[in-house]
């Protein structure tokens, strides 16, 4: 009989079995990365990575950048400094750029970018090598992958917008590229719509197991379909991380007012563990990094916000959002400062009401008053 193994050997046994059976370089490695346009900076000092399988996101407003990074990334805009590595080679550099047909990358645009005069099957097949003789073959694969099979000899103009979307993620996933890039690609759709083929899209990569970047302007699907996020702000990247670690572990109070919809008040640290506002006063289940006295912002979330019909502390109701379960309600402080909250329909306060709330939060977010 053989000796059973420790508690330590195995878990020395299972890494050895990860180490072997996962590629340890990352799909995509973007360092120090620097873009202008003439002389105006629009994207600075980007870094991140991505790991094989791993769907990445670059999350910001209109302008911010995320795009300028995806183009590089195609090999559509050069780059003044750093670097750009594709399953560990560099394809980019202020010296070096190789054509983006040599960068083993798909790309989906926003407008899809679908041939009208050539058939579904054939807009798969034109990114296909025409000398294998299983092209055709592979593209009805892809268009099984994405449930349009039946549709291969139908033109883009008989199809949905949803049905165009996934026919250009067929086409940009046939040759198996490393790595698939996603330009807005659910901006053009109904809000059903854009929710149900997010999560669709993600499926597909993931039983592919291919990574993806993915740019968009919209929280909810940035969430839905990403498994690292990175949040942009006038050309820097703010924050890298996943969805959870960015909603409660916010870097800076911009991304903290970015994510969630949470605003900040004033508060006070009063020990260790706990810091008091005009919300009363709230304990933290870790410590935090303030010293005891000094003047904080708290960040305050809607969830965070509960109604209690027995609290002494009372806020106006300022606008009511109808969501249907739910409504989103703004409401104002006797001090003027506003939060709000997301409560059940079934309580149905108005424009005006006065209601008694109180603070309930597992994750208490504070940030150091700003200067001047």
């Amino acid at each position: 009989m053989h000796a059973s193994k420790s508690p330590v050997e195995r878990k020395l046994a299972v890494e050895e079995h990860l180490d072997s059976s996962f590629s340890t370089t990352d799909v995509l490695s973007i360092s120090d990365l620097h873009c202008k346009y003439e002389k105006t900076p629009v994207v600075q000092s980007a870094s991140f990575t991505l790991h094989p399988g791993e769907i990445g996101c670059l999350l910001g407003p209109s302008g911010c950048g995320k795009t300028t990074i995806l183009r590089t990334i195609a090999g559509f805009q050069n780059i003044d400094q750093g670097e750009i590595k594709v399953d560990g080679k560099l394809i980019a550099s202020p010296t070096l750029s190789q054509p983006p047909e040599t960068r083993n990358v798909g790309m989906v645009f926003q407008d899809y970018a679908l041939f009208p005069h050539l058939s579904v099957l054939d807009n798969v097949l034109f990114g296909l090598n025409k000398k294998d003789k299983n092209t055709e073959s592979k593209a009805l694969e892809m268009l099984d992958i994405v449930q349009l099979k039946e549709l291969a000899n139908r033109f883009p103009h008989e199809l949905s917008g949803g049905q165009q979307q996934r026919i250009a993620l067929a086409r940009a996933l046939a040759p198996s590229p490393k790595l698939i890039l996603l330009d807005e690609p659910f901006s053009n759709l109904d809000t059903e719509l854009r929710r149900s083929l997010s999560l669709e899209v993600r499926e597909i990569l993931k039983a592919q197991n291919t990574s993806a970047i993915l740019v968009t302007h919209d929280q909810e699907e940035a969430f839905t379909v990403a498994d690292k996020i990175g949040i942009m702000m006038k050309g820097k990247i703010q924050q890298w991380g996943t969805p959870y670690d960015l909603y409660h572990e916010p870097a800076n109070r911009q991304i903290a007012s970015f994510i969630g919809k949470g605003c900040l008040i004033p508060a006070k640290i009063e020990s260790s563990h706990g810091v008091s506002s005009e919300l009363g006063l709230a304990s933290s289940p870790h410590p935090l990094l303030h010293s005891v006295g000094e003047e904080v912002d708290l960040l305050v979330r809607p969830e965070d916000i509960v109604f209690a019909s027995d609290s002494p502390l009372h806020a106006k109701v300022t606008q009511k959002h109808f969501l249907g379960a739910s409504c989103f309600y703004d409401l104002e402080l006797p001090s003027k400062q506003r939060v709000s909250t997301l409560l059940s329909s079934h309580l149905n306060f108005e424009v005006g009401d006065r209601v008694g709330i109180r603070f309930s939060a597992d994750h208490i977010i504070t940030f150091s008053k700003e200067t001047a």
